[in-house]
């Protein structure tokens, strides 16, 4: 199990650099996104950092797990309030992306907490 979280920690550490990237440059890709559920401008920052902050917790993870596992609970309650927050906007297009990554960090989760 401690190969599939270390895929898993690196991929989705990927995913979180790449959309806390597009926080920070204002990508036009996911700005519609964004604006959909009302997330300020102000705010950008804060939510890439907050991602960067759990992409770099998976990695540490990896060799100190206890944090891999504080990281991916942070992780999981972070899509979590994206997914709700979609869902108060009743936007179906944004739902979906933010419900996968959801799921992809519980089971990041699942196996930090697994190989304790």
């Amino acid at each position: 199990m401690s190969v599939a979280y270390i895929v898993l920690a690196v991929l989705l550490s990927l995913m979180l650099v790449v959309s806390g990237r597009g926080k920070l440059v204002r990508d036009p890709k996911v700005m519609p996104a964004l604006e959909t559920v009302g997330v300020s401008a102000g705010m950008l920052p804060v939510l890439a950092a907050l991602e960067f902050a759990g992409a770099l917790g998976l990695l540490i993870g990896i060799g100190f797990r206890p944090l891999g596992v504080a990281a991916a609970v942070g992780v999981v309650l972070y899509f979590f309030g994206a997914v709700v927050a979609h869902l108060r906007v009743k936007d179906v297009k944004g739902t979906p992306g933010a419900g996968v990554l959801l799921v992809v960090s519980a089971a990041a989760l699942a196996l930090a907490a697994a190989t304790v």
